[in-house]
């Protein structure tokens, strides 16, 4: 299917712009609006593997756009410099949660979006944006989330409309399985409908084809799992399909 990309400019209350990367279905049409999905990247910002995904998702029939929440569309190969970033957008967790109701809002205006059905997908710290969206009440169907942190702003409650899917290696070493407990825990408490799938072999950040380059410049354990990652990858697929009209 033939796409069509661009940026989506958000502008907050103090003025900085979140640069957006959005695609699109050539199809999709203001008389023909698709499902939207939102994406979360890693701590790196919107750099090619976001992109790239949002793109796989536009050829899939969804519209779909990277999320800038760190604005003026920074983004890095540095992982001490992406911890920094992250770190301030956590130290204020409102103003997160503030630009990506913003960016979900100005996305689902867009008339080709049918904002009736929106899902997110997020990955590594991306995985508790998504979630803490969820979590927000921010109006999202489905929520899938990829080697992501769970841990909440705050926990679960009636407001969490979303459908959740997890994808977790066992051998992530920066997410623990007692933090995929805990998330469990949080569910459950909550009333949610989740699958947790756990996939052997697979480290941290195993969908990203760049895990191995950024593990070995920057001394973290991270990995690629091209098998993990296509099997995620489907499942993720079916999974908005079920969810998402």
């Amino acid at each position: 299917m033939s796409i069509k990309t661009f940026e989506l400019i958000s502008t907050t209350e103090n003025g900085i712009q979140l640069i957006s990367y959005v695609a699109l279905p050539e199809n999709a049409t203001d008389d023909n609006p698709v499902a939207g999905i939102l994406v979360a990247p890693e701590w790196w910002g919107v750099v090619e593997h976001p992109k790239n995904v949002t793109e796989r998702l536009a050829k899939a029939g969804y519209a779909a756009v990277a999320m800038d929440v760190y604005g003026e569309g920074k983004l890095t190969s540095d992982a001490a410099q992406a911890n920094m970033w992250m770190e301030q957008v956590l130290a204020d967790q409102d103003m997160l949660m503030a630009r990506c109701r913003l960016i979900l809002n100005d996305f689902s205006d867009q008339l080709a979006v049918d904002s009736d059905n929106l899902g997110a997908i997020g990955y590594c710290f991306g995985g508790k944006i998504v979630l803490d969206m969820a979590r927000e009440g921010m109006p999202l169907k489905a929520v899938a989330t990829f080697h992501g942190n769970p841990s909440p702003k705050q926990p679960a409650n009636e407001q969490f409309t979303a459908k959740v899917l997890v994808a977790h290696g066992r051998d992530d070493s920066m997410v623990s399985m007692d933090a995929i407990e805990g998330l469990k825990s949080e569910l459950d408490a909550a009333n949610i409908d989740y699958t947790i799938d756990v996939y052997d072999g697979a480290k941290h950040g195993f969908t990203n084809p760049n895990a191995d380059e950024r593990a070995a410049k920057n001394d973290v354990d991270l990995g690629y799992n091209e098998t993990a990652a296509k099997q995620s990858w489907d499942n993720m697929l079916e999974f908005m399909k079920d969810n998402l009209a």
